[in-house]
């Protein structure tokens, strides 16, 4: 058990750390809501091709299809929207270092809805996180007050992480319902989808595609990694360690984006940036590692 969690959790924080390079070929001629829409009805197409194929089970009452779709709506759906319109505002330095707050937000979320305790430690690992990536944008937030268009943007970009914390909620919600995941992710998706592409719609967005081969092999590889897999793998890591431990995947995978970015784009690293990645190691590793380990490593220290 605990080995698979381990690999779920090192698979989302790897494959959404190498979507922050594909989404940018996403950017450019389609609308944002159609560039959503597009991904997550195609990642719900693969996952309906997926639970045919298997016989995996698809009948479920009203009130299951009312939860899913709230699943939808939160994390498929509204959330996205808020963040890729703060992208017009802030860096996505920026937006990192907002969407590592998710971490505290489960944490308070799961303490609101479901009465979870609040772990100390896993309440220390969540700062530090937040502290670390705040470290490794800090030229990024320095800049922040020469920008006078940055608060707007900062308050979509909070909303946004707070309806995914919300999103994470129903989730566990959903799990605990009996709902499986990959049956609940593909309604949600197609419930997501459909209802971005409605919201474009009822906006005057008329849907645009992008026939070139760059946004296409981006758009299956966000559909497929980004939604289909590194979500399957990430809210099967909510229902089995909780929204608090899992949420730290959010914080982690900026730091593999800089990495790619580091070969790809050549990003150089400060000595603020390396401060940054330790701090949110140390994080990982109170959250992560059981109490009683943490103790027998204090005491070799």
């Amino acid at each position: 058990m605990l080995t698979h969690s381990i690999t779920l959790y090192l698979a989302t924080v790897l494959i959404w750390g190498s979507t922050f390079y594909a989404i940018k070929f996403q950017l450019g001629d389609v609308p944002e809501m159609w560039s959503i829409a597009y991904r997550f009805g195609l990642a719900a197409l693969l996952l309906w091709c997926w639970c045919l194929w298997r016989k995996l089970p698809l009948r479920f009452t009203r009130r299951q299809h009312g939860w899913m779709a709230l699943q939808g709506l939160f994390l498929f759906c509204l959330n996205y929207l808020l963040i890729y319109l703060a992208t017009s505002d802030l860096t996505s330095g920026l937006i990192a270092v907002v969407f590592s707050s998710i971490v505290l937000m489960n944490i308070l979320n799961g303490a609101l809805f479901f009465g979870r305790p609040v772990e100390m430690k896993t309440l220390l690992g969540a700062l530090l996180g937040i502290l670390g990536i705040a470290f490794v944008f800090w030229p990024e937030l320095a800049g922040l007050e020469s920008n006078s268009s940055a608060f707007w943007g900062l308050v979509l970009s909070i909303a946004g992480t707070y309806i995914a914390s919300l999103g994470n909620m129903l989730s566990s919600k959903n799990q605990q319902q009996q709902l499986p995941v990959v049956q609940s992710n593909v309604f949600g998706m197609s419930y997501g989808a459909l209802m971005m592409a409605i919201l474009a719609m009822v906006q005057g967005i008329m849907p645009v595609f992008d026939t070139s081969l760059s946004f296409n092999l981006s758009l299956l590889y966000l559909s497929l990694f980004g939604s289909v897999l590194a979500f399957g793998a990430y809210l099967t890591l909510v229902g089995r360690i909780g929204p608090a431990k899992a949420a730290y995947t959010m914080v982690l995978f900026p730091i593999v984006a800089l990495g790619i970015s580091t070969i790809f784009e050549n990003y150089h690293w400060s000595w603020f940036a390396l401060i940054g990645v330790c701090i949110v190691a140390l994080g990982n590793l109170i959250i992560l590692v059981p109490t009683a380990q943490l103790k027998r490593l204090a005491r070799l220290s």
